[in-house]
């Protein structure tokens, strides 16, 4: 616990300002701490915008025990301009977090970097899960945010995945579909051929690139985006994501090391109906990953 008496000088600071200096943390930081009640002034809980009086004593009990060391950013940018920023993620970051016990999303370090070009907050338009690696579409403003979550309901924004699966694809193009149910309190969903009580449709198609010493490589263009949607489909019809133990085989994932599974979403296919809004510029843009380490490390020639 840290405690602080506001001086004259930092009379009518903001709060936020006030300590990010003090215990050299950035604001996804603060904010964390200051959901979790741990910045206190004068023994309450006050917003980030608070202004501070003279006398004011702030406790603090942030634990901020690598503030020397350099924060690790967990994605690289693909694409940027003034009204979106598409990156890549990294696999253990979740995109967003709505229950506030992630200490760092991806959210987070997206709005960081923005911070540091004095522009203001953006938003996730769509999500990927937490092991899982690629593109990640961000919405700058309140206006391109509103074009592109109607792009995406509409299945305007395609969005591709490639993925390493287990076992030798015998028929090499398709289209699945089955019905979807999830199980929220143990984050897994069930698949069913015909609908149920609570299930959705769950649809897309897939292409095998390649096969090479029990493996393929395969492409899933989504056509619903439902929950681990790509991973519970391809296991249903025999052939589950390498590395993912959910859906998968844990013994053949412990084999070949893999602990997180091999999926990336690597491409992103813009086809705006209609014309006349700000993101007309975008109008059939692809945008593609740039890092897929698991195609070199499991086959040798490129599909």
């Amino acid at each position: 616990m840290k405690e602080y008496k506001i001086t004259p000088d930092k009379n009518g600071k903001r709060l936020d300002n006030y300590i990010k200096e003090k215990e050299k943390i950035p604001h996804f930081i603060f904010i964390k701490s200051l959901k979790k009640n741990k910045i206190k002034v004068n023994g309450k809980k006050e917003s980030g915008n608070y202004k501070l009086k003279t006398g004011d004593i702030i406790t603090s009990y942030i634990e901020n025990k690598n503030k020397n060391e350099k924060e690790k950013i967990h994605f690289s940018i693909n694409y940027e301009d003034e009204n979106i920023i598409i990156v890549e993620k990294e696999a253990g970051i979740l995109c967003n977090d709505t229950t506030n016990k992630e200490e760092k999303t991806l959210h987070d370090e997206i709005n960081e970097y923005l911070k540091e070009k004095n522009e203001p907050e953006a938003y996730p338009v769509h999500r990927i899960d937490l092991n899982t690696t690629g593109l990640v579409i961000f919405a700058k403003n309140m206006h391109a945010r509103a074009i592109l979550d109607r792009a995406i309901k509409e299945r305007n924004i395609k969005k591709y995945y490639l993925c390493v699966t287990t076992g030798t694809m015998k028929k090499k193009s398709g289209k699945l579909e089955h019905q979807l149910f999830k199980d929220a309190k143990n984050n897994k969903v069930y698949i069913y051929e015909k609908p149920c009580k609570g299930s959705k449709t769950a649809t897309m198609n897939y292409k095998c690139l390649k096969t090479e010493n029990g493996l393929s490589l395969v492409e899933c263009e989504l056509i619903t985006g439902r929950t681990h949607q790509i991973r519970s489909q391809l296991s249903y019809i025999g052939y589950p994501i390498l590395g993912d133990d959910k859906y998968g085989n844990k013994t053949i994932n412990k084999t070949y090391k893999e602990r997180k599974q091999l999926l990336c979403a690597y491409k992103i296919k813009i086809n705006f109906d209609g014309k006349g809004h700000i993101l007309d510029y975008l109008e059939g843009k692809e945008i593609k990953a740039k890092k897929i380490p698991f195609i070199k490390k499991y086959f040798k020639n490129k599909a």
